[in-house]
Order: structure tokens, then C-alpha cells, then sequence
């Protein structure tokens, strides 16, 4: 019994630590790698693991760039690994331009991938342009009408200009400015509507692609509207526009008259209470002054004939004015 269990014990053992060597001794990958003729030391795949770098990410795009007859070898391959690259994209990259007879070195490759672009696709868009279509651009001629236009931008990836360069949405905004300044330094809308592939002579000789990732190989107006008559309507706002402010303008100054109104009617109506105040207080005065012996009996008479003679004649020259006023009966 004693026996069984040690044997079962050492059976065991024995099968962990072949798990634990195939584990760290990729037997498998190694043989591959011989198959294809790829040298890789069995050492080299177990550092690889004491790396952290799972060895087929680096032996199979190893072995790829093999076929292909790249010079490419695993140190490259595993730097790249560690800064974190894409090892298989850059290695399908380097193929793909070697077939394509472009000049993509390892080191260019690597430095596109680690840059955040995706190199595969650069390649590719170098040997198969492609169509960048731009939103509809609002533009607005000298004579005030509005033109929607859109295009289509065939651009080519430039690998020098991968790094550092500017992406799509540059190329998009500049032929949209383009357009605009075209379209706005013409006199008639007409004119463009004419002749549409003046907009891309005078936006290709602007030279978009200065600093970006691409170069443009064409610019083709794919459709043009007529939008709005921004004139008419900028003129329309404006006439609106001023007539509010003469409006304003009209009830300030009527409310300016009103207040004015007001303050005479005050004014008068405090000047007629200080007359009737004034009317109350002369027989106070008259009486003051008889008492006082001031003013006597004819004088208060010669007063009154004066007063009432004052009254006939103002009564008199009113009913004069108004006679002449009155039209003649025929």
C-alpha cells in the first residue's frame, strides 16, 4: 500500500513538472521555428517567458517575415513587443510595402505602429488611394447667394509624413476653406455653377496637403445647391433692425411729450389754486385796508367802475372777433 502511494505521489510530481517545463520550453513553437527554418535558441523562447513576452506573438510574425525574406530579427521583434507595438501588424506592414516596392524600413515601421497609426493601413491607402468625402460646405458669393457644396478629396498616405503628420480631419477642414474662399471671391454664383472645377484648380494650388499625413491627389465637386439669398435676407434683418430703433425711438419721444403734458397741466392747475388762493385773499385785503382807513367808499366805487368797464370792453372785442370770424350769409 505504502508502495502505491509513493509511486502515485512521483507519478504526480513527475507529470507537474513536465507541465511546468512545456510551460516554460515551448517545444511545440521551438520545432515550428526549425521547421522553417527560423533559428531561434530554445534559451532565447525561455527568456522570452521570463519576460513576460508569450513567445508566438514573436516566433510566428518571426517566421512570417522569414517567408517573406525580410531582415528582420527576434530582438527587433521583441523590443518592439515591450514598447507596445503590434508585432503581427508591422510585420504584414513590411510585407505588404516589399511587394508593393515601397521603402519602409523596420525602424519606420515600428515608429508609425508606436505612433498610434495604423501602419497596415497607411500601406495599403499608399498602393490604393483613397476618397475622403467632405461635409456639405455653406458658402457665400459677393452677390449674396448661398451655395451648399460637397466634394470628394482622393488622397494618398505619405509614409515619411505618417509621423507627426495631420490626419483626415485636417485635409476636410482646408478644402472646406478652400471652397468658401473660392466661392466667396466670386462675383456671381453663376460663376461657379458654370464652371465647378475652378473651386478644385484654386484649392489643389493651395497646396491642403502641406504637413499632413497625405498627399491629394485630386478634388472633385460631387454636388452643388443653391441655398438661401443671404443678402436679401441680411438686408431684410437689417430694414427690421431699424425700424425697431425708429419705433424706439418714436415712443421716447412720445413718452417725453406725455411727461411734458403732465407737467404743465400740473404747472397750470398749481398756478390757477394760487389765483384762486390770491382771488380769497383780496376781500381779506379790502376789508384790512377800510378798517385801517387805507381805502375809502369812493375808491372802492371808482374800482368797481374800472373793473366793470375793463369786463364791457373784453366782452366787446370778443364778440367783435368772433363776428368776423362767421362767414356772410349770401
Amino acid at each position: 500500500m505504502e508502495l502505491l502511494l509513493g509511486s502515485g505521489f512521483f507519478l504526480v510530481l513527475a507529470i507537474v513538472v513536465i507541465a511546468v517545463f512545456l510551460h516554460f520550453v515551448p517545444i511545440g513553437l521551438w520545432i515550428s521555428a526549425l521547421a522553417a527554418d527560423v533559428h531561434v535558441g530554445i534559451f532565447t523562447l525561455i527568456g522570452m517567458r521570463m519576460r513576460r513576452v508569450p513567445p508566438a506573438k514573436i516566433v510566428m510574425p518571426l517566421i512570417k517575415a522569414n517567408k517573406a525574406g525580410l531582415d528582420v530579427n527576434v530582438n527587433q521583434l521583441e523590443a518592439h513587443y515591450l514598447a507596445g507595438g503590434n508585432v503581427d501588424k508591422v510585420v504584414d506592414a513590411l510585407i505588404a510595402s516589399q511587394r508593393a516596392q515601397i521603402v519602409l524600413p523596420f525602424e519606420r515601421s515600428a515608429a508609425i505602429d508606436l505612433a498610434g497609426r495604423d501602419v497596415l493601413e497607411a500601406v495599403q491607402m499608399s498602393v490604393n488611394p483613397k476618397v475622403i468625402e467632405t461635409p456639405i460646405v455653406s458658402a457665400v458669393a459677393k452677390n449674396g447667394i448661398e451655395l451648399k457644396i460637397k466634394a470628394r478629396v482622393t488622397v494618398r498616405a505619405n509614409i515619411d509624413r505618417l509621423v507627426g503628420g495631420a490626419g483626415e480631419p485636417t485635409i476636410i477642414a482646408r478644402v472646406g476653406e478652400g471652397i468658401v474662399t473660392t466661392v466667396g471671391s466670386s462675383e456671381k454664383h453663376t460663376d461657379v455653377l458654370e464652371s465647378p472645377d475652378d473651386i478644385s484648380k484654386t484649392v489643389l494650388g493651395k497646396g491642403l496637403d502641406a504637413g499632413t499625413a497625405f498627399e491629394i491627389l485630386s478634388i472633385d465637386i460631387a454636388d452643388v445647391d443653391v441655398g438661401r439669398n443671404i443678402g436679401a435676407q441680411l438686408q431684410t434683418d437689417q430694414a427690421e433692425a431699424d425700424k425697431r430703433i425708429a419705433q424706439a425711438k418714436a415712443e421716447e419721444r412720445r413718452a417725453m411729450a406725455v411727461a411734458r403734458e403732465q407737467e404743465m397741466k400740473a404747472y397750470t392747475q398749481e398756478m390757477e389754486a394760487k389765483v384762486v388762493e390770491a382771488q380769497a385773499e383780496v376781500p381779506h385785503a379790502m376789508a384790512e385796508a377800510f378798517k385801517n382807513g387805507k381805502l375809502g367808499v369812493m375808491d372802492y366805487y371808482n374800482m368797481m367802475n374800472v373793473q366793470a368797464d375793463t369786463e364791457m370792453r373784453n366782452a366787446i372785442s370778443k364778440s367783435g372777433a368772433k363776428a368776423k370770424t362767421q362767414p356772410v350769409a349770401k
